[in-house]
């Protein structure tokens, strides 16, 4: 299992590095809705959607995905409504939903869940690599440096459990080794002068980088909660060693939006 863990991400890292730097905008519009979609088939899977509704569901994910996006191109400031129902999600429903212990079960409400969860995913990684490739990896960097840190710290100072119900083996612990990672990572770029690129000065990437962390626990904390309920371990076996592909974004669901809402208003107040 450790080499198919391995060999897998080795796989999935040249493929997106090698697509997020050599396709075209449009290409990578594709690829990543075909990445959408099957998230969006995981879900129905989370959702216990029977066989017919699953593929309805997928059918009207990719209409609503290309509409949204046309959209988007008649008036790119319609973008920001997309940002703004995520940011709404997951500052304010999300976590209620981990405090409460409630999730959504009504398959309706599951279906809205999904989209609102993945389709401005989508959205903010066509935006965002718009900005430069290299924007786009920074950002994803940070759930990746954090999710290596808040392991690696909780398997050798974990003692305090974050959500037992939830995730019984996230610690806070963890939390904090992946808050001092991504702080350190901020501050290599900054103190290494790579922030003429970024939309924000020096003085607000430190606490910009702890904010997109801290969306990223809610957002692997949101699907570690309807995988739990779901009677699932993972969301899917795409990925050999890895499970599913929503089992890989999670993070970045919660995260990606926020920091193309961030980047809007950055730019917007500049």
């Amino acid at each position: 299992m450790l080499k198919a863990r391995i060999l897998t991400a080795v796989v999935l890292v040249l493929v997106f590095l090698g697509a997020l730097f050599l396709l075209s905008d449009e290409f990578w519009a594709g690829m990543t809705l075909v990445v959408t979609v099957l998230a969006c088939r995981e879900w129905a899977r989370l959702a216990s959607f029977s066989k017919l509704l699953m593929q309805l569901y997928i059918v009207l994910s990719i209409l609503l995905s290309v509409l949204f996006f046309w959209l988007i191109q008649l008036d790119s400031s319609r973008i920001l409504i997309f940002y703004g129902i995520s940011a709404i999600f997951w500052v304010a429903i999300a976590p209620f939903c981990l405090a409460a212990g409630w999730y959504p079960r009504h398959p309706v409400l599951m279906a809205c869940v999904g989209w609102v969860i993945l389709i401005p995913t989508w959205l903010a990684m066509i935006d965002l690599r718009l900005h430069g490739a290299w924007l786009l990896l920074a950002v994803m960097a940070i759930v990746w440096i954090a999710d290596t840190a808040a392991y690696f710290s909780g398997r050798k100072f974990g003692a305090h459990k974050l959500a037992p119900s939830i995730s019984p083996g996230k610690t806070w612990e963890g939390v904090a080794g992946a808050g001092f990672a991504v702080a350190l990572y901020a501050g290599i770029m900054i103190f290494s002068g790579n922030t003429d690129s970024l939309p924000i000065g020096p003085f607000w990437l430190i606490p910009s980088t702890l904010l997109l962390l801290a969306f990223s626990i809610v957002g692997d904390l949101f699907e570690s909660q309807v995988k739990r309920n779901a009677g699932l371990k993972d969301s899917g076996n795409i990925l050999p060693g890895h499970g599913g592909i929503l089992d890989r974004i999670d993070s970045l669901t919660a995260a990606l939006p926020m920091a193309a809402l961030g980047l809007m208003l950055a730019q917007s107040w500049s």
